[in-house]
Protein backbone atom coordinates (compact mmCIF):
# COMPACT_ATOMS: atom_id res chain seq x y z
CA UNK A 1 0.00 0.00 0.00
CA UNK A 2 2.76 2.38 0.57
CA UNK A 3 4.65 1.56 -2.20
CA UNK A 4 1.37 3.32 -4.09
CA UNK A 5 3.00 6.36 -2.81
CA UNK A 6 6.66 6.88 -3.96
CA UNK A 7 7.74 10.50 -2.79
CA UNK A 8 6.72 8.50 1.62
CA UNK A 9 8.44 5.85 0.41
CA UNK A 10 11.42 7.99 -0.21
CA UNK A 11 11.03 9.38 2.60
CA UNK A 12 11.14 6.31 4.59
CA UNK A 13 13.87 5.21 2.86
CA UNK A 14 16.24 8.05 4.04
CA UNK A 15 14.80 7.91 8.04
CA UNK A 16 16.00 3.98 8.12
CA UNK A 17 19.29 5.10 7.57
CA UNK A 18 19.33 7.03 10.72
CA UNK A 19 20.69 5.26 13.21
CA UNK A 20 19.25 4.82 16.89
CA UNK A 21 16.00 5.61 15.44
CA UNK A 22 13.96 2.66 16.47
CA UNK A 23 11.52 0.98 13.30
CA UNK A 24 8.59 0.83 15.59
CA UNK A 25 9.09 5.14 15.35
CA UNK A 26 9.75 5.52 11.87
CA UNK A 27 6.00 5.56 10.80
CA UNK A 28 5.24 8.27 14.17
CA UNK A 29 8.56 10.04 12.55
CA UNK A 30 6.95 9.91 9.50
CA UNK A 31 3.77 11.68 10.26
CA UNK A 32 4.89 14.19 12.65
CA UNK A 33 6.97 15.56 9.33
CA UNK A 34 4.24 15.15 7.71
CA UNK A 35 1.56 17.18 9.97
CA UNK A 36 4.28 20.14 10.31
CA UNK A 37 3.03 23.24 8.50
CA UNK A 38 5.16 24.34 5.87
CA UNK A 39 7.21 27.23 7.79
CA UNK A 40 7.89 24.94 10.25
CA UNK A 41 9.24 22.29 7.70
CA UNK A 42 11.09 24.87 6.02
CA UNK A 43 13.13 26.07 9.16
CA UNK A 44 13.81 22.02 10.16
CA UNK A 45 15.42 21.74 6.93
CA UNK A 46 17.10 25.31 7.46
CA UNK A 47 18.75 24.54 10.88
CA UNK A 48 19.90 21.18 9.51
CA UNK A 49 21.45 22.23 6.56
CA UNK A 50 22.87 25.06 8.67
CA UNK A 51 24.11 22.57 11.08
CA UNK A 52 26.04 21.05 7.93
CA UNK A 53 27.16 24.20 6.61
CA UNK A 54 28.38 26.12 9.69
CA UNK A 55 29.41 22.84 12.78
CA UNK A 56 32.73 20.73 12.55
CA UNK A 57 34.48 18.58 14.88
CA UNK A 58 37.47 20.93 16.36
CA UNK A 59 40.75 19.76 15.40
CA UNK A 60 42.17 18.86 18.94
CA UNK A 61 39.51 17.64 20.57
CA UNK A 62 36.86 16.30 18.28
CA UNK A 63 34.07 18.00 19.98
CA UNK A 64 31.67 19.72 17.42
CA UNK A 65 31.77 23.86 17.45
CA UNK A 66 30.99 26.92 15.21
CA UNK A 67 33.36 26.98 12.21
CA UNK A 68 34.11 30.64 12.85
CA UNK A 69 34.50 30.13 16.71
CA UNK A 70 37.44 28.71 18.77
CA UNK A 71 36.33 25.50 20.86
CA UNK A 72 34.34 26.73 23.71
CA UNK A 73 36.67 24.04 25.70
CA UNK A 74 40.06 24.54 24.21
CA UNK A 75 40.35 28.28 24.30
CA UNK A 76 38.51 28.64 27.73
CA UNK A 77 41.55 29.53 30.07
CA UNK A 78 39.06 28.84 33.44
CA UNK A 79 38.79 25.23 32.57
CA UNK A 80 42.15 22.96 33.31
CA UNK A 81 43.79 22.64 29.92
CA UNK A 82 46.02 19.91 31.53
CA UNK A 83 43.73 17.50 32.61
CA UNK A 84 41.93 15.67 29.10
CA UNK A 85 39.09 13.62 29.49
CA UNK A 86 39.18 11.03 26.83
CA UNK A 87 35.11 9.63 25.59
CA UNK A 88 34.55 6.79 22.97
CA UNK A 89 31.78 9.85 21.83
CA UNK A 90 30.32 12.84 21.64
CA UNK A 91 26.69 11.80 23.38
CA UNK A 92 29.44 10.34 26.32
CA UNK A 93 31.17 13.71 26.61
CA UNK A 94 27.69 15.20 26.34
CA UNK A 95 26.97 12.76 29.36
CA UNK A 96 30.43 13.98 31.57
CA UNK A 97 29.64 17.57 30.93
CA UNK A 98 25.70 17.57 32.04
CA UNK A 99 27.41 16.82 35.46
CA UNK A 100 28.54 19.68 35.75
CA UNK A 101 31.56 18.55 38.27
CA UNK A 102 34.64 18.39 35.73
CA UNK A 103 36.36 21.04 34.48
CA UNK A 104 39.21 20.06 32.34
CA UNK A 105 38.89 19.25 28.59
CA UNK A 106 37.99 16.97 26.48
CA UNK A 107 39.17 14.49 23.79
CA UNK A 108 36.26 12.83 21.90
CA UNK A 109 38.13 9.17 20.16
CA UNK A 110 34.52 8.58 17.92
CA UNK A 111 34.47 5.19 18.88
CA UNK A 112 36.00 2.36 20.33
CA UNK A 113 38.16 -0.59 19.36
CA UNK A 114 36.53 -3.49 17.71
CA UNK A 115 37.78 -6.06 15.44
CA UNK A 116 33.95 -7.67 14.93
CA UNK A 117 32.99 -4.38 13.66
CA UNK A 118 35.75 -3.20 11.45
CA UNK A 119 37.35 -0.66 13.66
CA UNK A 120 40.94 -0.17 14.31
CA UNK A 121 42.93 2.07 16.26
CA UNK A 122 43.50 3.86 12.73
CA UNK A 123 39.77 4.54 12.40
CA UNK A 124 39.82 6.46 15.93
CA UNK A 125 41.69 9.72 17.13
CA UNK A 126 44.23 7.77 19.11
CA UNK A 127 47.10 8.88 17.00
CA UNK A 128 45.53 12.76 17.14
CA UNK A 129 45.44 12.01 21.53
CA UNK A 130 49.40 11.01 21.47
CA UNK A 131 50.55 14.08 19.70
CA UNK A 132 48.40 16.04 21.68
CA UNK A 133 49.96 14.96 24.75
CA UNK A 134 53.27 15.01 23.16
CA UNK A 135 52.93 18.47 22.04
CA UNK A 136 50.96 20.03 24.98
CA UNK A 137 51.49 19.48 28.98
CA UNK A 138 48.99 17.28 30.17
CA UNK A 139 49.16 15.92 33.85
CA UNK A 140 46.48 13.38 33.65
CA UNK A 141 44.88 12.01 31.17
CA UNK A 142 41.27 10.38 31.79
CA UNK A 143 40.20 7.37 30.38
CA UNK A 144 36.20 7.68 30.42
CA UNK A 145 35.45 4.92 28.14
CA UNK A 146 32.39 2.87 28.92
CA UNK A 147 33.21 -0.26 30.70
CA UNK A 148 32.29 -3.03 28.08
CA UNK A 149 34.50 -4.99 26.17
CA UNK A 150 35.60 -2.83 23.60
CA UNK A 151 35.81 0.06 25.66
CA UNK A 152 38.44 -2.08 27.99
CA UNK A 153 40.31 -2.68 24.91
CA UNK A 154 40.65 0.67 24.10
CA UNK A 155 41.88 2.37 27.30
CA UNK A 156 44.64 -0.59 27.13
CA UNK A 157 45.16 -0.11 23.91
CA UNK A 158 45.78 3.59 24.70
CA UNK A 159 47.69 3.27 28.26
CA UNK A 160 49.93 1.00 26.63
CA UNK A 161 50.91 3.43 24.18
CA UNK A 162 51.56 6.32 26.67
CA UNK A 163 53.34 4.15 28.88
CA UNK A 164 57.09 5.41 28.68
CA UNK A 165 55.85 8.81 28.87
CA UNK A 166 55.36 11.02 32.40
CA UNK A 167 51.50 11.14 32.69
CA UNK A 168 49.13 10.45 35.13
CA UNK A 169 46.54 7.70 33.36
CA UNK A 170 43.22 7.39 35.39
CA UNK A 171 40.04 5.64 34.88
CA UNK A 172 36.09 5.99 36.33
CA UNK A 173 35.41 4.09 39.28
CA UNK A 174 33.66 1.14 39.02
CA UNK A 175 30.29 2.79 39.84
CA UNK A 176 29.10 2.32 36.63
CA UNK A 177 27.80 -1.36 36.18
CA UNK A 178 30.34 -3.33 33.66
CA UNK A 179 28.33 -3.21 30.30
CA UNK A 180 26.59 -0.24 30.85
CA UNK A 181 27.44 3.10 28.60
CA UNK A 182 27.92 6.72 30.21
CA UNK A 183 24.92 8.27 27.27
CA UNK A 184 22.62 5.99 29.77
CA UNK A 185 23.49 6.56 33.22
CA UNK A 186 22.08 9.44 35.36
CA UNK A 187 24.53 12.50 36.08
CA UNK A 188 25.09 11.31 39.82
CA UNK A 189 26.69 8.32 39.14
CA UNK A 190 28.38 9.46 36.35
CA UNK A 191 30.04 12.60 38.50
CA UNK A 192 30.63 9.80 41.75
CA UNK A 193 32.70 7.93 38.68
CA UNK A 194 34.62 11.01 38.25
CA UNK A 195 35.38 12.47 41.07
CA UNK A 196 36.29 8.79 42.50
CA UNK A 197 38.55 7.86 39.49
CA UNK A 198 41.54 5.70 40.02
CA UNK A 199 45.05 5.24 38.42
CA UNK A 200 44.00 3.01 35.39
Amino acid sequence: MIDQVPTLTQLLKQLQQVPYLASKNLYRVVQHFLDMDQAKAEQFCTALMQAKTNIKKCEKCFVWKEIKNPCTFCSNTKRNQKIVCVTETWQDFIAIEKTGGYQGVYHILGGAISPLDGISPEDLTIAHLIKRIDDDVIDELILAMNQTPEGEATSAYIANKLKNRQIKISCLARGIPVGSTLESMDRITIYKALSERRIF
